[in-house]
């Protein structure tokens, strides 16, 4: 595998045509644009209470973290994703806690998904309800994707951030998984328990708020966020669902989708975050799933000033750091999971990358 291309970031955060400052709020419905790289505060609304739970005063550390206090009392309210891993980092070291994001998805419900959690309840099985999130989580949340995978009798619930330079993607993930969890269990009832949950962070001393939790065996030092469960929960039947509320919200959904739009390079980062460490993603591979010709999605990729290599590599880099950072996954399994044939291969690709080779990043411990 070749890999000449480094990747290209831009870390500040911005939406396309206007600054947006950190400190306002963005309003986001049919008529505007929820930029990549943004979300609706949604589950992290609960930071706030989680830090009070801890005797912490959470205006001044999210000042700290460069957001308004105020955004916090309306979930609908929107903030970058980087904002978000900046607030995790900061909430970590204030509590002295390392599960502290395990926390804030514990206290998120169903309803906290917004608009895409109500359709999940109003979902005729539990598979057309996970399905929904999948499909629409993006009129919510631009940082990070989800994915359902049935192999033989098991399901796969994934969870990925792909944003470029995303602090505390361990947070992130433990406080998606345990939500996800819940709106689960809000669907199928109180008893209902994963198979098992695989996290992608190092095993942590206190493992017992994840057991607890989860209730089940987790995994710690894998690649991916994922719960597993039985395929055939996936046909239970939600109780309560009203096909008419389904319909309305479905519309609705629609509606912010189609006003909403899409990067395509945002679309393609999507999309490979969720299948590079699984599946085949060639250019025709991608364009095929756009449902486009590899020409046109060329075309349209030169037009925005990145090519295709480029946003794989930058995909590439974001796993690798999140691995290197979060995990004690080995160098050789890094490199089997993100397609090179040999770890000296994934090396020279990371030190062109970074300008260091991957043992000494981690070792120099730089942020996830």
């Amino acid at each position: 595998m070749t890999d000449d291309i480094r990747p290209a970031f831009d870390d500040t955060d911005k939406s396309p045509g206007r600054p947006i400052s950190l400190s306002s709020p963005i309003l986001v419905g049919p008529e505007r644009t929820l930029p990549p790289g943004y979300i609706h505060l949604g589950v992290a609304k609960e930071i706030s209470p989680a830090l009070r739970d801890f005797g912490i005063y959470p205006d001044s550390v999210i000042r700290e973290a460069g957001l308004d206090p105020h955004l916090f009392d309306d979930g609908t309210n929107v903030i970058p994703h980087a904002a978000l891993g900046r607030l995790l980092t900061l909430c970590v070291a204030r509590t002295n806690c390392p599960h502290f994001g395990l926390l804030v998805g514990q206290r998120a419900t169903i309803l906290s998904l917004g608009m895409v959690g109500r359709l999940m309840q109003h979902s005729e099985t539990l598979g057309d309800a996970v399905r929904a999130l999948v499909s629409n989580l993006s009129i919510q949340n631009r940082g990070a994707v989800p994915s359902l995978t049935v192999i033989g009798d098991t399901a796969l619930f994934a969870f990925s951030v792909y944003q470029p330079e995303a602090e505390s993607a361990d947070q992130i993930s433990d406080g998606s998984l345990a939500v996800s969890v819940n709106a689960l269990r809000a669907l199928c009832g109180a008893g209902w328990n994963p198979v098992e949950v695989l996290l992608p962070r190092t095993v942590p001393a206190d493992q017992e708020p994840y057991r607890l939790h989860f209730r089940a065996p987790v995994r710690f030092n894998q690649e991916t966020a994922v719960v597993v469960f039985p395929a055939r929960d996936l046909d239970h039947r939600i109780a309560g669902a009203d096909p008419m509320v389904r319909a309305l919200l479905e519309e609705r959904i629609q509606q912010i989708k189609g006003a909403q739009g899409s990067a395509l390079s945002d679309d393609i980062r999507r999309l490979l975050r969720i299948r590079l460490t699984s599946k085949r993603c060639s250019a025709d591979d991608i364009a095929d799933l756009l449902a486009m010709h590899r020409r046109t999605l060329s075309r349209r990729l030169k037009g925005s000033g990145m090519g295709y290599r480029a946003i794989t590599n930058e995909i590439r880099f974001e796993i690798a750091r999140q691995l290197l950072h979060d995990t004690e996954v080995p160098l050789g399994q890094i490199a089997a999971a993100l397609g090179y044939s040999e770890a000296s291969a994934f090396t020279r690709a990371f030190r062109r990358w970074s300008g260091q080779t991957p043992t000494a990043w981690r070792g120099e411990g730089h942020p996830g």
